[in-house]
């Protein structure tokens, strides 16, 4: 079982690993940039107080012993200059190291966002079909772009950051100290004013980004919508609807996201306002202590550039703070998906021979624990090699019947066997390896026609897709475009007709000659006579494949072998053609609606 993520902090750091080395570096010289920054200040004052004036210098030994080198402070009287230069060389190997905390904090961050993405995107495909079902596309996405975006800045920006603003703290206020602890304290107990009003404002801005987030997650969703049926929408007329519908959507988007502006607003503002007290304080005590004689004009030069150097790590750590909440929302829904559980197969699980009868042994199913069943106690069994018919009203479970042995979903009741093996001891990539599925509404991918057909089977051939497109009686269609098989079917093949898509969808399960081979009503947009010629192909090509055709046409299933008619989630009838033909029951009614006389079969 995958690994689950009990809290925020374990999540990042499971996505960290790869890029732990980075962060570290980059934390590394951020500090040292801050020791650096710290020291030109104390230059300052040396140089106003006891080269320019004539104050005894009180400096560590290791500068003491640098101005002896170069000929005391005599020397450097008549040679001021070179404090400049000295300044100048600090200033220097300072924004060197921070060059290099910026080259490593962003290489730490495109890494860790690329782990992110891919252990994301890793973990999805292998999600259960239904966990899709309950998820909308559009938020799936906005979780995993715009929420990982959110991740990442905070890391990159703000929480690397974190080491450096304590340490500029810690050396701003022992620097200070050093000058006076009267005017030291006087701008530190600004810091917990600071931090308490940024945890004020941390769970307020959360709830609010939360909101704002989940709203812009519906927004993408009915972009997606439009953008992906654009055809229906355009064809219905709905470009209006569709309009008022997202601007609708937009509002309160926009309204959620003004409201978490005016907090942070509000924020700033406080914290300007807190920020502008602290250096008006400082100037104002500074001035009052300069006068008295307690500091000296260059301790207070000093002293200014600390205080200002110390307004922003305690702004920034705010500012940490406040962030801290919307990442946090941002982690939890990155959360979410990571701890959903994905398909797992049994340990022992087996690759049996696909080759085999198909029974469903008092199958049921429903979508929810508490939701209604859709297929009830359904029981019957397909000799392998033979074909099998499935009809039935909207809703009566056929496609649903086909997910199961697909084991796309986990039947509620009953069980399903291939050559007498439960398919949940089936290995699920091999299964399904082994069983074509033309879904109801096939899906291509925005490539060439060729490259769709041959998606199943990396090792198909030129030859494999045109036989394959044969049987589906694409051939003469892809030989009317100008370029044929390189083709670009568009976007969800919105270049193709229904019909071109159904084929392409037929030819890519034909090009795989799997043992099982199910078509979910894949001819309906087919004409009669296409149907016929596809039907004939496939009978002439594939002859120990076990075949279950699900559709609502009578003549697409009157050849089967065996045809089961599905009502209201149970099987109503079952037989083959002439059989059910006979009886006056649901398949009799259909064939007199389709005008299916006894001369068809």
């Amino acid at each position: 079982m995958k690994k689950q993520f009990e809290n925020n902090r374990q999540l990042i750091l499971y996505f960290i690993k790869g890029s732990k080395t980075y962060f570290i570096l980059a934390i590394l010289f951020a500090a040292a940039a801050s020791l650096f920054d710290l020291i030109n200040p104390r230059i300052i004052s040396f140089t106003v107080d006891s080269v320019i004036g004539s104050k005894k210098a009180s400096l560590p030994a290791f500068f003491n012993g640098f101005i002896q080198g170069v000929g005391g402070i005599t020397y450097l009287k008549s040679h001021i200059y070179l404090i400049g230069v000295f300044v100048v060389i600090v200033a220097i190997i300072g924004a060197l190291f921070r060059y290099l905390f910026r080259l490593f904090n962003s290489k730490g961050a495109e890494k860790f966002v690329k782990v992110m993405r891919d252990g994301l995107f890793e973990h999805i495909v292998h999600l259960p079909f239904a966990w899709f079902t309950h998820n909308p596309t559009g938020d799936i996405i906005q979780r995993c772009t715009s929420d990982v975006e959110t991740i990442k800045r905070f890391l990159s920006e703000q929480l690397t950051q974190m080491l450096r603003i304590i340490i500029m703290i810690v050396l701003s206020l022992y620097f200070m100290s050093t000058i006076s602890i009267k005017m030291m304290l006087a701008a530190a107990i600004f810091i917990p004013i600071i931090v308490t009003y940024s945890l004020f404002f941390h769970k307020r801005i959360g709830a609010t980004f939360e909101k704002a987030d989940e709203e812009e997650g519906v927004l993408s969703s009915i972009a997606q919508e439009n953008l992906t049926g654009v055809r229906v929408v355009r064809a219905f007329g709905r470009e209006r609807y569709e309009r008022q519908r997202f601007e609708k959507q937009n509002t309160i988007y926009t309204k959620a996201f003004m409201k978490l502006d005016i907090l942070i607003t509000w924020f700033w503002s406080i914290g300007d306002g807190i920020s502008g007290l602290q250096l008006l304080t400082i100037a104002a005590l500074g001035a009052y202590f300069g006068v008295k004689g307690d500091i000296t004009a260059g301790d207070y030069i000093a002293f200014v550039s600390y205080n200002t150097m110390l307004v922003w790590p305690i702004r920034s750590l705010g500012r940490v703070i406040s962030d801290m909440s919307r990442a946090s929302v941002s982690i939890d829904r990155i959360r979410y998906i990571m701890n959903s559980e994905e398909e797992e197969d049994d340990k022992d699980a087996l690759n049996v021979d696909m080759h085999g009868d198909i029974v469903f042994d008092h199958v049921s199913f429903r979508y929810n624990d508490d939701g209604p069943l859709v297929l009830d106690d359904i029981s019957f069994a397909i000799e392998k090699g033979t074909t099998l018919g499935i009809l039935g009203g909207t809703g009566s479970g056929k496609s649903t019947l086909m997910y199961l042995l697909d084991h796309l979903y986990e039947v509620s009741s009953g069980h399903i066997y291939i050559n007498g093996v439960d398919i949940k001891h089936i290995n699920r990539d091999y299964l399904r390896k082994n069983i074509g599925l033309v879904l109801q509404e096939p899906y291509l991918f925005s490539k060439s026609i060729e490259e769709n057909i041959a998606i199943g089977i990396h090792s198909a051939t030129m030859d494999d897709v045109e036989e394959a497109s044969k049987i589906a009686s694409l051939n003469e269609a892809i030989n009317h475009f100008k370029n044929g098989y390189k083709t670009s079917v568009g976007e969800r093949g919105v270049t193709l007709s229904g019909g071109q898509k159904q084929r392409t969808a037929i030819a890519q399960m034909v090009i795989r000659k799997t043992p099982i081979m199910i078509f979910d009503d894949s001819l309906s947009a087919v004409d009669s006579e296409t149907d016929m010629k596809i039907r004939r192909a496939l009978e002439e090509n594939i002859h120990d494949a076990t075949v279950i055709l699900i559709s609502h046409r009578i003549t697409t299933l009157m050849q089967a072998d065996q045809i089961i008619v599905l009502n209201k989630g149970r099987i109503a009838e079952v037989g083959n053609h002439q059989q059910l033909r006979s009886q006056k029951g649901i398949y009799r009614k259909i064939c007199d609606i389709q005008n299916i006389g006894e001369d068809n079969s």
